[in-house]
């Protein structure tokens, strides 16, 4: 049985993504595939068991039905934290193992999924995915998510940690206009100091994009008028404070984008309108008036309306697109083709040892 820590430099740097492609693969090629995330901090309760998010999703999408109790032995509620931060929450490390042991029966491949940043995430109560990977006795498959760069220091420094241990790494979500150096400069350069590099994943907006309902709830707004078409889908965000004209010229360019604009700037709001924007988000808490509403139904646009001023609103989307978890079927599909077309599984498997 062969053990894969799937780990990273940051949070929301598509562990998820990658767990899904490299499972779907191994079970597309005949291995029996199990999964586990050691450590969850998004609990969730379905039906009569409690589990974290990511981990009740991964075992839909493998189709496993293991008891969420042991795929996930550590859940970081407010309680655990607290507990954690005074009387101390004991060794949960080898609730690990044993969990880890259980699940690993019968199965060909062990998926191991982690929690933020691989080096220092969980240190506070001794469950850091290094530490982790390393007891369970995991090789480290790390992701490097491109944030204005890639961060080859920490890759260098999980290699003199990790050393054969480290089986690869993988960039993701690298811009166009990066990836020449991500392949032809920082790539060779980790190469020659013993850090094999997998795959570079390509920016791709289906992978960040986000349905309108789902941005209404991250938002806490609320949606006011072609509620049947919530399930339309955002990739980016324009904000609309300029003069219409120049807003125009602007807006052209960015199709796929939702526009963020003033509860009472009705003219930018006609303009988003008839130019086929996804959808309208509204700030100021200020409710469209009969003319931008009767043009969002005809058009069946959605605009929703939250409380907060419009620069608010576009930070809290600036995170939102960058953090939004993989669960639709269609970023499924799409993420791991995007996968199996841009990493080196042979390569892989051969560092695996599968």
């Amino acid at each position: 049985m062969v053990g894969i820590y799937i780990g990273s430099t940051s949070g929301y740097s598509g562990k998820n993504l990658i767990a899904v492609a490299l499972g779907l693969k191994l079970q597309k090629e005949g291995l029996k595939v199990g999964y586990m995330k050691p450590v969850g901090a998004v609990p969730r309760r379905e039906g009569d068991k409690v589990g974290d998010e990511d981990a009740f999703f991964m075992l839909e999408v493998l189709g496993l039905d293991s008891d969420p109790a042991l795929v996930t032995p550590v859940l970081v509620t407010r309680d655990f934290k607290v507990k954690a931060f005074t009387d101390g929450v004991g060794d949960r490390l080898q609730d690990i193992k044993t969990a880890y042991e259980e699940l690993s029966r019968d199965v060909d491949v062990m998926i191991v999924a982690g929690s933020g940043a691989y080096v220092d995430s969980g240190a506070y109560c001794g469950v850091e995915g290094a530490r982790v990977a390393r007891e369970l006795g995991c090789k480290t498959l790390l992701i490097d998510r491109y944030s204005g760069e890639l961060h080859y220091d920490s890759l260098l420094s999980a290699q003199r940690l990790l050393g054969d241990q480290l089986a690869g790494v993988i960039f993701n979500d690298v811009p166009e206009s990066y990836r020449a150096e991500a392949e032809d400069l920082i790539g060779p350069f980790l190469e020659r100091n013993g850090v094999n590099v997998v795959g570079v994943i390509p920016s791709d907006p289906v992978m960040g994009a986000i349905k309108v309902s789902d941005l209404a709830e991250r938002l806490s707004g609320k949606i006011v008028s072609a509620h049947l078409q919530a399930d339309r889908v955002v990739e980016n965000f324009l904000i609309g404070t300029m003069q219409v004209e120049n807003f125009m010229t602007h807006f052209r360019r960015h199709k796929n984008s939702a526009i963020i604009v003033g509860g009472d700037r009705s003219d930018v709001q006609l303009v988003a309108l008839e130019g086929a924007c996804p959808c309208l988000i509204l700030t100021g808490n200020l409710y469209p008036n009969d003319i931008i509403l009767t043009r969002s139904e005809v058009l069946e646009t959605p605009i929703l309306m939250v409380r907060d001023d419009t620069y608010t609103v576009a930070k809290k989307m600036e995170s939102i697109l960058s953090s939004h978890k993989l669960r639709d079927t269609i970023k499924v599909t799409h993420g791991a083709q995007l996968v199996s077309s841009s990493v080196d599984f042979g390569r892989l498997r051969k560092a695996l040892g599968i």
